[in-house]
């Protein structure tokens, strides 16, 4: 049965190489179905040799050829991950299909564009300081989630793929002097869309632990604005809190001692202590992780403001592993 599939596969690559439009486009979007709805069919897909065609059809100017190309290598990145990042190529479609998101290539070809950059990154930490030496891809995603047209899961799909570009410690002066926190601090500002606010927040605790950051958060008056966040008064949600408990604490540790000052100075300020409420509560309801940050946020700020204050020795003095998240 194998044996039929390659040969079926095989025939359908083939296919991708006829002079014929009607039948290179009848073809991908074969391959898109198949990819998607058979996952055991995917690493056959690849070894017919069909990556350098998909790569290809992304510099075309048919809006659904690239969305079927898209689409196919977003399905294969799932689970065949190795034989696309060995494709001569491929980055560099992939980075031509973001770059042109605000003229020839359709918003879903960018989405899945994004989303395959998402893919490969996320369980293949080999492949992260490769594609974040990529400025190109880093530019263009970090241009879709400033331009002001850009589609709202163009912008969700991009930020995941910084987040993930972020992991990677080495990346994020990068991100910083291709102009990610004025981006990121842009839509954590003005946009409203609870899910947009989440993902870049998640980005921002990452780009936060770099050296680096200290200036660029300084310029946004971003320690002020992640402590806003923290405050009930704002509504925002517990991901979003843990988030911005992350910054803060990435800040504080990777900046220097004006950046400590600032981190305690912004969330001690205000006459009813809203952001330092915000953190109690990720402490007391957060994830694990998060719960173990927001404690360390609290000693700082305490420590920052002479210490001295005893109404959070129960967090201080509790394990955070005894509580479930």
């Amino acid at each position: 049965m194998e044996t039929a599939k390659r040969r079926t596969m095989s025939t359908i690559v083939s296919r991708l190489s006829s002079v014929s439009e009607q039948t290179r486009a009848a073809a991908l979007a074969e391959l898109r179905l198949i990819s998607k709805q058979d996952p055991d069919s995917r690493l056959i897909i690849a070894d017919a040799g069909a990556i350098p065609y998909l790569a290809e059809t992304l510099y075309s100017s048919s809006h659904s050829s690239q969305e079927n190309a898209a689409a196919t290598l977003l399905n294969l990145s799932i689970t065949s991950r190795e034989p696309l990042m060995s494709s001569r190529g491929l980055l560099d479609a992939l980075s031509h299909a973001l770059r042109h998101h605000d003229t020839t290539t359709s918003p879903a070809a960018v989405q899945s564009s994004a989303a395959t950059i998402y893919s490969l990154l996320i369980a293949e930490e080999s492949y992260r300081p490769i594609i974040g030496s990529k400025r190109d891809i880093i530019f263009s995603l970090i241009h879709i989630i400033r331009y002001p047209d850009s589609h709202p899961r163009s912008i969700k799909d991009s930020l995941k793929a910084l987040f993930a570009i972020a992991l990677y410690p080495m990346n994020r002066s990068t991100m910083i002097s291709l102009g990610a926190i004025p981006a990121l601090f842009s839509l954590i500002v003005k946009d409203s869309r609870c899910g947009i606010v989440e993902d870049a927040t998640a980005v921002m605790a990452q780009v936060a632990g770099c050296e680096d950051s200290e200036d660029g958060m300084r310029r946004v008056s971003g320690a002020n604005v992640l402590a806003d966040l923290l405050d009930p008064c704002t509504g925002s949600s517990l991901r979003i809190k843990e988030n911005s408990v992350g910054a803060l604490l990435n800040l504080a540790r990777c900046g220097g001692a004006a950046a400590r000052s600032e981190v305690a100075a912004a969330v001690a300020s205000g006459a009813d202590e809203g952001a330092m409420e915000g953190i109690v509560y990720v402490a007391e309801n957060g994830s694990l992780k998060g719960r173990k940050k927001a404690v360390d946020l609290l000693k700082l700020v305490v420590s920052g403001n002479g210490g001295g204050d005893s109404r959070f020795d129960y967090l201080f003095n509790e394990n955070p592993n005894s509580r479930s998240s």
